[in-house]
């Protein structure tokens, strides 16, 4: 959890007097995220509750409740109307649950369809083998983080430094240099997406170079004396 929407905290600010929209601005975070632990803390904006009379339902109001995940039920309780107001008033304001728009988009929905995310607010979304929706961002935000897991894995057994000069200040500029060209499968890169397994096993064929020694080694202007075997200690 954010540090900034502990329930206390959160508490503390909407008991202010601010709004969800003035919350955000100042942790510089979508509106939606906040409303998010809004409605996680079990808390409500006071402005909800202030343009929620019974001869209608504020814009601004209704939004940040949507954005928070709640379901239309939900939004009655929160509001102390009925369920048909609510769904009178999202549709006068051109407004959709989370539900509606999963709902509708159904299996002829478009690839990448619009759904608010806890962290990005309103973002592209993607259908998973399991068949639901998930943050194309937070999607991209773990394969980054999978993949220098292995990279950095994969530089700690090869030694951790250039096995020419011991550099090994920056693992950005460490690279695997194949001893035999001929039992070469694929290029060890940073963006790699292969299982570990097979990432280890092409690494095995590899010594650890910086960039610099990489470079003179394939232009043959340089040499390296390898070890009889191309790792003292094999991958685990």
């Amino acid at each position: 959890m954010f540090v900034w929407m502990e329930r206390d905290w959160l508490e503390e600010q909407l008991g202010a007097g601010r709004s969800i929209e003035a919350i955000a601005r100042g942790v510089g975070r979508h509106p939606s995220s906040v409303a998010y632990w809004v409605h996680k803390h079990d808390l409500a904006s006071m402005h909800a509750a202030r343009h929620a009379p019974r001869g209608g339902i504020d814009r601004d109001a209704l939004r940040e409740l949507v954005e928070g995940g709640l379901s239309v039920r939900a939004i009655a309780g929160r509001l102390g109307v009925s369920p048909t107001t609510v769904r009178h008033w999202l549709a006068k304001h051109g407004l959709q649950t989370s539900r509606a728009q999963r709902l509708r988009l159904g299996g002829s929905s478009p690839e990448e369809p619009i759904i608010a995310c806890p962290t990005h607010g309103p973002t592209p979304h993607v259908r998973g083998s399991d068949g639901y929706w998930r943050c194309r961002r937070c999607r991209a935000a773990a394969v980054m983080r999978r993949r220098a897991l292995i990279r950095r894995t994969l530089i700690a057994e090869a030694g951790g430094a250039c096995a020419r000069c011991g550099y090994s200040e920056h693992p950005a500029a460490l690279q695997f240099h194949h001893v035999d060209p001929a039992a070469k499968a694929f290029t060890l890169r940073n963006g790699d997406t292969r299982s570990l397994a097979r990432m280890r096993a092409e690494a095995a064929k590899c010594v650890l170079l910086c960039a610099n020694c990489h470079a003179q080694v394939e232009a043959g202007d340089a040499d390296i004396a390898l070890r009889s075997a191309v790792h003292e200690h094999p991958p685990r």
